[in-house]
């Protein structure tokens, strides 16, 4: 049977009552979102061995505390532009916007308060015709974190009878405004508590990726990833296991390593068809996840910051590389380089809506 329940997960200081919303199918397929931040706190896959649990496979926390204290984005929503936008603003019609620096000099993820430290409103949809769903929404008032214009925004969860995990997100807005709102889940195929990724095989289907500054910010390049630690293509074989391309990339100062940078999708046309983006293998388990989208790009970030300091779910402590990111969107700081064709718009103008679906699809 399909279901969607609804559950407390605490308050937050001014008192208002957080919830989660549990998606279920036959199997022991399970996602649980909570209204914080659309923020994906849990996802269930069934064991191989007859008679064990299915096993927790994201980042996150027991209760809405931790991510109220500040967390490295555990399976938020983030936006209403995700990634990085250089120095904190941008101009728009000849007239300059400025936004928090919560990066450095740079602006990240929304900034201050952004979509992922805002209580959406939740909607269950058990009867989904693609299986149990939960919307959240939003809405963006004009000047927020110092964007124009009044963007309401929705995210989607699905979890359909397979166990693919669906996330659409849109927005509308009455003025013109950029948005590229970005699923931020820290996957290990191994568990939540499993320990590092290094093992686990990742394939992306991009011959290309952007090179980036010492703040993480596109130098505007597109640099092919043949011979380079970023070729992660699913021609080569075997595939290549995340700890290889970590080790490749040892960092310097105060860049901690790994790979924390946008991939450019193989044959991506804005035509809103879905594509192959990546692959995530965890040999030791045998899961695999297979990811689809309709976005240009996907920033991989292999965990670099986590640093043991943040205690997750069971006290679980997540050490550096506990988990992966992969993040379709368009591509960071695409706003400074508007009129270049070869880089996707993030502007919205009204009476536009802006889509970006994802697919997770996972064997156990």
């Amino acid at each position: 049977m399909h279901t969607v329940s609804q559950t407390p997960f605490g308050t937050l200081p001014d008192g208002r009552a957080v919830s989660l919303y549990t998606l279920r199918v036959p199997g022991g397929w399970q996602a649980t979102i909570t209204d914080y931040g659309a923020i994906l706190t849990s996802f269930l896959v069934p064991s191989r061995t007859p008679g064990s649990d299915p096993v927790d496979v994201v980042l996150g926390f027991d209760s809405v505390d931790g991510y109220v204290k500040g967390h490295p984005y555990f399976g938020a929503t983030v936006g209403r532009v995700g990634n990085r936008i250089a120095a904190g603003k941008f101009t728009l019609d000849g007239k300059e916007y400025r936004l928090a620096t919560n990066n450095g000099p740079n602006h990240l993820h929304g900034g201050t308060v952004g979509f992922d430290k805002i209580l959406w409103k939740a909607t269950p949809e058990p009867a989904d015709p693609r299986g149990p769903s939960v919307v959240f929404t939003m809405v963006s008032a004009d000047g927020d974190e110092g964007y124009p214009g009044r963007l309401a925004a929705t995210t989607r969860y699905t979890l359909t009878p397979a166990g693919e995990l669906r996330v659409e997100m849109t927005a509308t807005a009455d003025a013109p405004t950029i948005c590229n709102i970005v699923h931020h889940s820290y996957w290990n195929l191994g568990g939540h508590a499993a320990g590092d990724v290094r093992g686990h095989d990742l394939t992306v289907v991009a011959d290309a990726y952007l090179p980036v500054d010492a703040g993480s910010i596109p130098t505007g390049q597109f640099a092919a990833v043949a011979g380079t630690p970023f070729d992660l293509r699913p021609e080569r074989q075997p595939p290549v296991a995340l700890g290889a391309a970590i080790a490749a990339l040892p960092g310097a100062g105060a860049d901690p390593g790994g790979i924390d940078h946008n991939y450019v999708i193989r044959g991506w046309q804005p035509d809103g068809q879905l594509r192959p983006v990546a692959v995530l293998v965890d040999p030791a388990s045998g899961r695999r996840m297979e990811l689809l989208a309709d976005q240009p790009g996907v920033q991989v970030y292999t965990g670099n910051y986590l640093d043991g300091t943040v205690t997750g779910k069971g006290g679980a402590v997540y050490r550096k590389h506990g988990g992966v990111c992969l993040e379709t969107q368009k591509y960071p700081d695409a706003i400074h380089h508007a009129g270049d064709p070869r880089w996707p718009s993030p502007r919205v103008e009204p009476g536009q809506t802006y889509r970006h679906v994802m697919i997770h699809r996972f064997t156990p």
